[in-house]
């Protein structure tokens, strides 16, 4: 633990660093290998979507806690494609606490009763007891288009506040167009995942995707607040706009790990639960959607929206010019001498005593007088240890009449004149 303390402090220091933005390219590239993995499995097998949204039959039997279970499911989906009925060739059968559920094509009363009498027999329901233990539901799409339609608005009014919050927030556009890619991100490769595992699409699954777009938006504003507290004076740092990004970026790495490990644990825990023990259901609809939300925003916020941030940004003239500067300082830190400049044809040279001119085969010109080569004044004596220029004397030095003379002492003034 005080290995991870001390990497956290290195990281937030800039004395340990990952270059995210400056290998962009390399998340740029896993990310379009995930969506196009999303893309092709929506365009070849397309969502699942559950009776809600397209409409059907639910057939659901009351079973007791122990009969509830995945041996029960399998035996009662053979038993109804057994049947022969073609609107329930492809039935979606799940289990809940007490119950086993078929889901299938909308029927008609005869084949309702069909697919009803392989239930019980697989069951083990008396004939008595079928329409009492065994109940019948039909759903109209007219509901699953309209839960569609909602969540769709909902969407558009949610991308529609983000860009005007962090416009509002952060006064730069650029930071909502980054934030709505990530978004953009985080949708695709949700979907994808259901499209290519098959998950039936529910309204449980449409409020998880609502879900993760707010955690999504929390991570990446964490990091564009910290990237406005590096840039703040931009002039008077010596790094450039990217790289105190970058520093932003791993400043928030240990914190964007730790949020998402903690908000991840409790919701595997229910995509556990949902799957391997309450089977099918909104449980778990949900959770899988949370689950592969959270885990591809914090990948976002980190990979994809800060890099695009800053590619964003290299255009503009205060960005380009600082990162001119901080490029020359550090070559200058580098070399002392990198910055003096090298000899070069036609380079103006300093002023000095004028030469003569020479003549045509490089004698000096009659014309030009010789001048006397150039010699520095001779320098007074110093005086040692004071710091003054001797003056020059005017006579010799002779002996002074008060050599004779009694000279002071150092004594008390009460003994002076004893």
């Amino acid at each position: 633990m005080g290995k991870l303390s001390r990497l956290g402090n290195d990281l937030y220091e800039g004395k340990v660093s990952v270059d995210f933005v400056g290998r962009k390219w390399l998340w740029y590239s896993i990310s379009g290998v995930l969506l196009v993995l999303s893309v092709t499995g929506l365009l070849v097998k397309g969502l699942n979507l559950g009776i809600e949204f397209e409409g059907g039959t639910e057939i659901s039997a009351s079973v007791s806690a122990s009969e509830a279970n995945q041996d029960n499911v399998t035996k009662v989906a053979d038993a109804v494609v057994a049947t022969g009925v073609e609107e329930a060739a492809n039935p979606q059968v799940n289990k809940g606490a007490t119950t086993i559920r078929v889901t299938t094509e909308t029927l008609t009363s005869a084949q309702e009763q069909t697919v009803t009498a392989a239930m019980a027999e697989t069951l083990g329901i008396p004939d008595s007891q079928i329409d009492t233990k065994i109940s019948v539901q039909k759903v109209g799409a007219s509901w699953g288009k309209e839960v569609a339609k909602r969540a769709i608005t909902g969407l558009i009014v949610f991308l529609i506040l983000v860009v005007l919050f962090i416009w509002a927030y952060f006064r730069e556009w650029k930071m909502s167009i980054a934030a709505l890619v990530a978004l953009a991100h985080d949708i695709l490769i949700t979907v994808g995942v259901y499209a290519l595992s098959g998950f039936e699409v529910t309204p449980a699954t449409v409020t998880g995707i609502l879900t993760i777009l707010g955690f999504s938006l929390y991570d990446t504003v964490v990091v564009f607040d910290k990237i406005r507290e590096n840039t703040k004076n931009l002039r008077q740092s010596r790094r450039s706009y990217a790289e105190l990004a970058n520093l932003a970026v791993n400043q928030s790495l240990v914190r964007s790990i730790n949020t998402s490990i903690v908000a991840l644990l409790p919701v595997g825990a229910l995509l556990y639960v949902g799957i391997f023990q309450l089977g099918s259901g909104p449980l778990k609809d949900l959770a899988l959607a949370l689950f592969v939300g959270m885990a591809v925003g914090a990948y976002s916020s980190i990979f994809i929206a800060t890099p695009l941030l800053v590619q964003l940004k290299q255009g503009e003239k205060e960005i380009s010019e600082q990162a001119a500067r901080a490029k020359a300082r550090q070559r200058r830190d580098a070399d002392r001498y990198a910055s003096v400049p090298s000899f070069s044809e036609g380079m103006p040279l300093a002023d000095g005593p004028d030469l003569p001119e020479e003549g045509a085969e490089g004698e000096p010109a009659d014309s030009a007088p010789l001048q006397a080569p150039f010699q520095a004044p001779a320098s007074r004596p110093s005086a040692t240890g004071s710091g003054r220029v001797v003056p020059s004397p005017k006579a010799p030095v002779e002996d002074s009449g008060s050599a004779h003379r009694p000279q002071p002492n150092r004594q008390p003034r009460s003994k002076r004149g004893k």
